[in-house]
């Protein structure tokens, strides 16, 4: 299961479109009692599975990002890979500001779904005019027998909690979010996406940002150090996307939608983090020092001008591979490959279909 984990994330294409940059991951050929491959990945999502679009468009993720396995920034705010290595996303509500006023990339999930769609027509265009795009571009068939991978809401959460919201509101608009979403699903579908693998919310309450912007009472902090209304939204979230997904199944009949349950494998991990051979659950690796390692206003890898040169003040702790939390909002890449690792066999999905065999899943589909 560890070799597949390294070739998924290693086998990257980049396709540049335009100002924006998609990327397909193609995927090699997994062996079973029949053959089953997903010639690409098309990944919708926020910056838990970003590759480099907010890089892209707003400036490279700083260093120290990028330390552990690509020995530098490579677009992703980890020291390393992503859970998902695939391509980019933000929130999937569009947010009515800026990113210099909310910190989020305006890249929400309806801005995704328009890239998709322009880059599946542009793809089908520009192969037919042959030459190396022909070699580079996916076929066309590639769209159909694509996996659909989706990892997004985390910032829709916690937009309404940074607009001062309760709560009990940030409740309330959560219906609003999901019909989005199963609006993005559906057109997917309706342009020939038939296997989709969904990654519910992870427990934003033991997030060093969250824990530090929004101080809790001693009565509302777990025992592992998580704040628990955060994560009961998070679950309240999680129920509902879970009930989407069901109405999602009766309409598009001919789609193997898997519910991956991110938030207990997180949860798991962060609960029990000396078990599985990391420290420190709730504090950040990368940051500027505090109760859990971060600071808003100096985020990891921000730096001090002195004596004339950039100094960076939010380093990397000193190993990364013991650490759960990156940078106080995300992962590090051990923790990404652990989460992997147990989400990959299908042990936390609905249905419990591992990653190389929800095609196999999808040709039973069609053949009955």
């Amino acid at each position: 299961m560890e070799a597949m984990g390294e070739k998924w994330g290693k086998v990257i294409l980049w396709v540049v479109i335009s100002t924006t940059i998609i990327a397909i991951a193609m995927v090699p050929t997994v062996t079973c009692a029949k053959q089953c491959s997903f010639p690409a990945i098309f990944n919708f999502g926020d910056s838990n599975s970003d590759t480099g679009a907010i890089s892209a468009a707003f400036g490279q993720a700083p260093p120290p990002n990028g330390i552990t396995f690509f020995h530098t920034p490579a677009g992703r705010f980890s020291d390393g890979r992503l859970i998902i290595d695939f391509i980019a996303g933000s929130t999937i509500r569009p947010q009515n500001t800026t990113k210099s006023q909310s910190g989020y990339s305006p890249i929400s999930l309806d801005v995704q779904l328009v890239q998709y769609s322009d880059f599946k027509t542009r793809s089908i265009r520009v192969r037919k005019k042959g030459g190396v795009f022909k070699k580079l571009l996916p076929k066309e068939e590639y769209f159909s027998k694509a996996l659909y991978t989706f990892d997004i809401g985390q910032n829709d959460l916690t937009a309404g909690y940074k607009l001062n919201m309760t709560t009990e509101q940030v409740k309330a608009y959560i219906p609003d979010v999901l019909g989005q979403f199963s609006n993005v699903i559906k057109s997917v579908y309706g342009k020939g996406g038939r296997s989709f693998w969904i990654h519910n919310t992870g427990p934003l309450g033991c997030l060093p940002y969250m824990l530090d912007r929004y101080p809790m009472s001693a009565a509302q902090i777990d025992k592992f150090g998580c704040a628990k209304p955060f994560n009961e939204v998070a679950q309240f979230f999680n129920h509902k996307l879970e009930e989407a997904v069901v109405e999602l199944r009766k309409e598009l009949i001919e789609a193997t939608i898997v519910y991956v349950d991110v938030y207990t494998v997180k949860y798991t991990l962060i609960s029990h983090a000396q078990k599985y051979g990391f420290e420190k659950g709730v504090i950040a690796c990368c940051g500027d020092g505090g109760k859990y390692n971060f600071n808003n206003v100096a985020r990891c890898g921000a730096t001090k001008r002195v004596n004339g040169k950039n100094i960076v003040i939010a380093k990397s702790c000193e190993d990364p591979s013991v650490m759960i939390i990156w940078d106080g909002i995300h992962y590090t890449e051990a923790a990404n490959k652990w989460i992997f690792l147990q989400i990959a066999n299908g042990y936390f999905s609905d249905p419990p279909i591992s990653l190389k065999l929800t095609c196999l899943a999808n040709e039973s589909i069609h053949h009955h």
